[in-house]
Order: C-alpha cells, then structure tokens, then sequence
C-alpha cells in the first residue's frame, strides 16, 4: 500500500486546510485510514480515524473543529481542519490498517506539513 499525502501549507490561526490521503497498490484490505501528527521534540499522536464501515474518531482536542472523510470507500481520506491554532503545527501523516487473513500490518504516508501562524 502506498499512501501519498497533500494540501498541508502555511495558514494564519483561525483559518482552514483541508488534508488528502490516496492510498494506492493492494488495496483489498485496508481497514481503516487515520491521520497523525508530530510536531517537534513531542510524539507522534493520533488525530482521527476512519473505519471501512464509516466509523469514526476524534481526538479530544481536534473535536468539532476537525473532520474526516472518505471516497471511494476510504481509499482516499481527507481531514477537514478549521478554526485552526499554532498547536495545531506539526507533520501530519495518513496510516493506514491493513488486515489480511489475520496478518495486520501499518503503512504510512510521507507527511505534509501544516504550520499555523498567531
């Protein structure tokens, strides 16, 4: 699987940016899609995620400010962010699930990074 990542960017807080995972490759057994995050000297943490069947999570922080979504299933994925602050500066990164014949395995994207301006 092959995750390719775009629309992070330079924004000034309050504003928005929408972020696009297209996975490609094998495909068949993805299971879910998420966004991380990692912003420096701090770990990586989850944002959101996506199920095949539409479920979905927020992280505290990103909660009704933030949404995800999916196309052609959750083959692509896009993480609407809003009202956007400077702690939301970071390298966001898509991951994807794959679960095949109860072999699971992770796969990520190469990052975009968004940077929020006070």
């Amino acid at each position: 699987v092959h995750l390719v990542e775009s629309g992070g960017g330079l924004v000034q807080a309050g504003g928005s940016l929408r972020l696009s995972c297209a996975a490609s490759g094998d495909t068949t057994c993805i299971s879910d899609m998420a966004w991380y995050r990692q912003a420096p000297g701090k770990e990586r943490e989850l944002i959101s995620f996506i199920t095949s069947d539409g479920n979905t999570f927020y992280r505290d922080s990103v909660k009704g400010r933030f949404s995800i979504s999916g196309d052609n299933g959750i083959l692509t994925v896009y993480l609407q962010m809003n009202s956007l602050t400077p702690e939301d500066s970071a390298v966001y990164y898509c991951n994807a699930d794959v679960k095949c014949e109860k072999i699971i395995s992770h796969y990520w994207g190469q990052g975009t990074q968004v940077t929020v301006s006070s």
